[in-house]
């Protein structure tokens, strides 16, 4: 049986919260224009998304700016046994602060979401600093 550490945890829950992210949207975009739409070759020119679906679209594209240098980062230190305090809490806020900034960007709540995003960012230096202390 794999054990996965904590940071190796959160690195996967990371992943299922881009899946999701990538539903959201597309739940979205499917209620606005169809399922007829859904299932077609979508050659024409597609009117702009309606603003929860817009900001659910940003929500992911923000998401996948940083996901990979996540990633990249908790592998990195696990690779090179830096696993431990500044590894566990930046992947901890990292991951939380994602989970909250999709519903604060859903919702349009300023201010907020720019202080979720900040406290991912965080979370993902916190990590690369354990690489170098």
């Amino acid at each position: 049986m794999f054990n996965m550490t904590p940071e190796l945890t959160y690195a996967a829950l990371t992943i299922l919260l881009a899946v999701v992210q990538i539903f959201l949207p597309a739940t979205g975009r499917t209620l606005q224009h169809g399922t007829k739409w859904n299932a077609g070759p979508r050659d024409a020119a597609v009117p702009p998304s309606n603003v929860v679906t817009g900001r659910l679209e940003r929500a992911q594209a923000n998401l996948y700016e940083t996901l990979p240098l996540f990633l990249g980062a908790v592998l990195i230190a696990h690779v090179a046994g830096e696993d431990g305090f500044l590894t566990y809490w930046g992947a901890t806020l990292y991951f939380w602060a994602r989970v909250v900034y999709v519903p604060l960007y859903a919702f349009g709540v300023t201010g907020v979401r720019s202080l979720a995003f900040l406290a991912s960012l965080a979370g993902l230096l916190m990590i690369v600093a354990a690489l170098f202390v």
